[in-house]
């Protein structure tokens, strides 16, 4: 296994991330913009697979994620995250494993997006769509991959769900992390809920 040290752009992009929270969490009272402030937590079913066949191996795990939610209006928010992915592959004889794909990711979360909501009462569907990075452990493998490594990586998350409830605070969501430099995406079917600061 191979540790990965960050390179200059991932740097960057973790100074960026910083900039970002410092910003909204020290402008919070003061922001004319936020109309509300809640947290949010989510649960659910785990998963990763490799790029290369995506829609044949899923590897099954864990999720949890926490998240600052900063309203601007019923329509749109902006999310500073924190979350835990853990997916393990399980391997029945070895020699069927150097020939199958796999992939697993045991990984931090930690990143901000934003969700747009369509202003509907009751159920609400929604997307999210923003920029993260993992700290963790991940493996790839297939007949056109190899990857197995540690460190701190770039990953898109991009979530499509359903708000509902007599304020829309409870929801369903299928949430996925896009790994490009690992060749794989994890993710999660989940169930939230949202609470407003001092609750």
């Amino acid at each position: 296994m191979s540790v990965e040290s960050p390179g200059p752009a991932l740097s960057k992009m973790k100074k960026i991330l910083i900039i970002i929270f410092a910003i909204l969490i020290s402008n919070r009272a003061q922001a004319q913009f936020i109309e509300e402030q809640s947290h949010y937590i989510s649960l659910g079913l785990g998963m990763s697979a490799p790029y290369d066949q995506m829609d044949l191996i899923q590897n099954p795990g864990v999720y949890a994620q926490g998240e600052f939610v900063l309203s601007h209006a019923d329509w749109i928010d902006f999310r500073p995250y924190a979350g835990l992915i853990l997916t393990k592959f399980n391997e029945v004889d070895p020699e069927e494993v150097e020939e199958r794909y796999r992939s697993s990711a045991n990984a931090l979360l930690i990143g901000a997006k934003t969700r747009i909501t369509a202003p509907v009462p009751f159920v609400a569907p929604f997307l999210e769509i923003g920029v993260g990075a993992s700290r963790g452990s991940f493996e790839t493998f297939t007949p056109y991959t190899s990857i197995e490594k540690s460190g701190v990586f770039f990953h898109i998350p991009v979530s499509l769900g359903l708000d509902f409830g007599d304020e829309n605070n409870f929801d369903f969501k299928l949430t996925y992390y896009f790994h490009n430099n690992l060749k794989q995406f994890t993710g999660a079917a989940a169930i939230g809920i949202s609470y407003p600061v001092g609750y």
